[in-house]
């Protein structure tokens, strides 16, 4: 009976304390607010009543405080008064409800400085590193995985949420290289506390630690992109932490063990770009190889195999990580095995880019160098039988690279198994790629340093080589060179699209890249010819920057949005199509659904050209002013003085706009082509692609497309149709849980109530996705006919 007491206390003296602040009395008000404050100190009240207070009735008092902010009596705070009691509710409170209440006040832009300044204090004053401590004690308030997920959402997404509402007066603190750097010293700290309380020295013995909830933090931080903000500013701090202390080591493998397995890939591969060397990724994840399939999939696979981009940095550091261990090195044998069968495969020899056999090939001088003797003779037989296969395939190659990276591996290999009978020497010119091939072969050349006190000290490097001065070399007059280039721009489409499939010249494909765009818009017969399009539209679909051009995507991306709009149906049903179909990565399904929208823009455009002529003229024909007697005019507005008179309303609102005035273009037409058929297969998820699961980024912007296709479609009569077909829809997606910084979609259907009183009813859908554009007056043109039609009946 006695906590039933004081819980009816608290809430009694919280109430009449909460409507006490609608009055003007500055006096009482200051009282009241030092009531309030007065249950999160611990000497005021005792246990149970701060625990009720926080849990039932802090973060409605904080909202009370943000709807009070514009009294007068608020402004008459003296600037301490304000800090010391407006401000201290915001920030000794529990942190989690506070920084949720305060993104839900950030639509309200009055006095936008006073709580803007408020949120930039809760993150200077060590509020996140309390929210993550509170989840690592299990203190936090409240705690349920709906307010984690929300958390997670709002913590990861901080800045894009308050950019959309802020714009430019957001302050410099919520800009992502700030906010994340900050974000991951957080995230240390609540580290550090969790190694100090482990030992004792910031806890009472017997703790219990969770580290769960940082990790999901990091797993959604890298999830969303910004792992290299966050592991740039934790892996350092990280590496010289764990270098003699078990606790942090401990400390550090398990939060890495907690990651979600969605979230595991991003996180390892952006801790391993930003670790510098193998010991330091062995001290921080330990053996979460051999204890996570997805963790050795990633290192064993995917970084080694699957992905070629990285720098050769990344292969010394997975592979000295394998290496490095005695438990793990039966996985270097096992990448070893699979990296020899992808070097000597003749068909990887003949169609993978020269960029990936380049990649492998370091893989596997690497892998060779880090065995051990005995390991050695036992693969004597399996390597030996890569170097013959290898060996034949790389030399009967018509490009002189790949045949002089199979000398140097050839070379390499035979010398590593030191047997004279099958000991090679080859003849090639010797370049900075043949020469980075050696060196890799001197494990003792490629030994990263480690960093001191969180900083690498590549700084000393860079001050030798600035000592080194050419001031006193004379430069040469190049004023008046100019670049001369013996490669023409193709004048044909075939011309064009033939260097683009099977070119090795890197000036040509940038010529014939550049002259993609206005080839296809001259040419607009011969594009249409035997289906040259799609051709030229699955090239430009599949085609990588290799050669590194200056604007590649820009270039491709309007090359493909010209055959788009030049041969409209088979390009669009080519990549509708395709977009469903297996084996594309997820920047190539948005490479698509991009194309198809900026298609479908220029498209919708007015049609002005003399080509177009006759339309136009036939519907100047048609706007003429019929015989008046069958004006359509005339009984619109009839039946829409009949609803007004027998409508009646409690307020009247602004009136509607204008729907904009119809005109002929391009896009009506083939809409259906556009919409429909990506509306096919949503729900069938595939190996390498789930759009209703893990890959909702694609979900964003697939709903944002359809909306925009829609959009563009507001006067055609296909308008209807799309309408009803987005709405079921976006139906299926509506508690989706996942957040895209995307702009709202809230689609306002208009329905009739069919009873005698002809009332008007609205159905509001919010999307929880946030996944798509806003659409105000649309409804009217769909619904419009219908309307008129009902009324007529009645």
């Amino acid at each position: 009976m006695e906590s039933v007491s004081d819980s009816d206390s608290v809430r009694l003296e919280v109430s009449a304390c909460l409507r006490c602040l609608s009055s003007s009395d500055s006096s009482r008000n200051i009282t009241v607010l030092q009531t309030l404050l007065s249950y999160l100190d611990e000497a005021s009240h005792g246990a149970a009543q701060r625990a009720q207070f926080s849990r039932s009735h802090y973060s409605r008092t904080l909202r009370v405080l943000i709807t009070t902010i514009e009294a007068d009596w608020v402004h008459r705070l003296t600037a301490r008064q304000r800090e010391e009691l407006w401000d201290a509710l915001f920030l000794r409170g529990p942190p989690e409800q506070a920084l949720l209440v305060l993104l839900e006040a950030i639509g309200e832009l009055r006095w936008a400085s006073l709580k803007i300044k408020i949120r930039a204090k809760f993150l200077q004053d060590g509020r996140l590193t309390n929210l993550l401590w509170s989840y690592c004690v299990g203190s936090a308030q409240s705690d349920s995985p709906q307010l984690r997920e929300t958390l997670l959402g709002r913590l990861s997404a901080l800045p894009d949420i308050m950019a959309n509402k802020l714009h430019h007066n957001i302050s410099p603190l919520f800009l992502p290289q700030q906010y994340y750097p900050l974000l991951a010293s957080a995230m240390l700290t609540a580290l550090q506390r969790t190694c100090q309380a482990l030992r004792g020295q910031h806890q009472p013995d017997n703790i219990n630690c969770s580290l769960a909830f940082v990790s999901q933090t990091l797993g959604k931080l890298c999830l969303q992109g910004h792992g290299g903000l966050v592991l740039a500013a934790m892996a350092p701090r990280l590496s010289a932490c764990t270098r003699s202390d078990m606790v942090w080591q401990r400390v550090c493998w398990k939060l890495f063990e907690s990651i979600p397995q969605r979230s595991m890939e991003c996180v390892l591969t952006a801790l391993v770009l930003a670790v510098s060397g193998p010991e330091s990724l062995g001290r921080i994840v330990g053996n979460l190889v051999l204890r996570n399939k997805k963790a050795e999939f990633v290192i064993t696979h995917k970084l080694l195999l699957l992905q070629y981009k990285y720098e050769t940095g990344v292969l010394r550091t997975v592979l000295g990580y394998l290496a490095a261990d005695r438990d793990r090195r039966p996985l270097l044998i096992q990448v070893l095995r699979c990296i020899c069968q992808a070097w000597a495969n003749p068909s990887a020899v003949k169609h993978t880019p020269m960029e990936q056999q380049l990649y492998v090939s370091k893989a596997l001088l690497l892998s060779v160098s880090l065995l051990k003797d005995q390991e050695l003779q036992d693969l004597r037989s399996e390597l030996l039988q890569c170097l013959l296969g290898g060996m034949q395939s790389h030399l009967d190659s018509s490009v002189l690279r790949i045949r002089c990276v199979g000398m140097v591996v050839g070379e390499c290999l035979s010398s590593r198994m030191d047997n004279a009978d099958t000991k090679l020497k080859f003849e090639y010119e010797q370049d900075e790629e043949t020469r980075e091939l050696l060196s890799l072969m001197t494990p003792s050349g490629w030994c990263e340093p480690e960093p001191v006190d969180g900083v690498l000290q590549h700084n000393i490097i860079l001050t030798f080589i600035h000592k080194s001065s050419d001031d006193e070399l004379t430069p040469y007059d190049m004023t008046e060179d100019q670049e001369v280039s013996q490669t023409s721009p193709p004048r044909y489409l075939r011309d064009c699209l033939e260097s683009l499939m099977s070119s090795e010249d890197a000036m040509r494909v940038e010529l014939s890249l550049k002259a993609a765009d206005p080839l296809v818009r001259r040419n607009a017969f011969a594009a249409r010819e035997v289906r040259i399009s799609v051709q030229m539209s699955k090239v430009l679909l599949h085609m990588e920057d290799k050669y590194n051009i200056q604007g590649f995507l820009i270039l491709r991306h309007a090359a493909m949005v010209a055959l788009a709009v030049t041969d409209c149906i088979p390009v669009t049903q080519y990549l509708t199509t395709e977009f469903y179909s297996l084996n594309y990565s997820l920047r190539q399904r948005l490479d698509m659904l991009e194309v198809l929208v900026a298609a479908a823009q220029e498209l919708s455009l007015p049609t002005t050209d003399k080509k177009n002529s006759s339309i136009i003229s036939a519907l100047d024909v048609a706007e003429l002013p019929p015989f008046q007697g069958h004006d359509p005019v005339h009984w619109r507005q009839v039946v829409e003085k009949r609803i007004q008179s027998k409508t009646r309303r409690i307020s009247k609102g602004a009136s509607q706009p204008a729907t904009a005035k119809a005109t002929p273009n391009r896009y009506a037409p083939v809409a259906g082509y556009f919409f429909f058929p990506l509306l096919k297969n949503y729900d069938k998820p595939e190996v390498t692609f789930d759009l209703l699961g893990s890959d909702h980024l694609v979900l964003g912007r697939l709903i944002h497309s359809l909306g925009l296709f829609m959009h563009l479609a507001v006067n055609a009569p296909v308008a209807a149709q799309m309408g009803s077909a987005l709405l079921d829809f976006v139906w299926t997606v509506r508690y989706h849980t996942d957040q895209c910084p995307n702009p709202i979609l809230i689609l306002d259907i208009g329905l009739i109530s069919a009873k005698k009183k002809k009332n008007y009813c609205c159905i509001s859908l919010h999307l929880k996705c946030q996944i798509c554009i806003v659409f105000i007056g649309f409804i009217k043109v769909i619904f419009q006919d219908l309307l008129i039609f009902y009324f007529l009946q009645l």
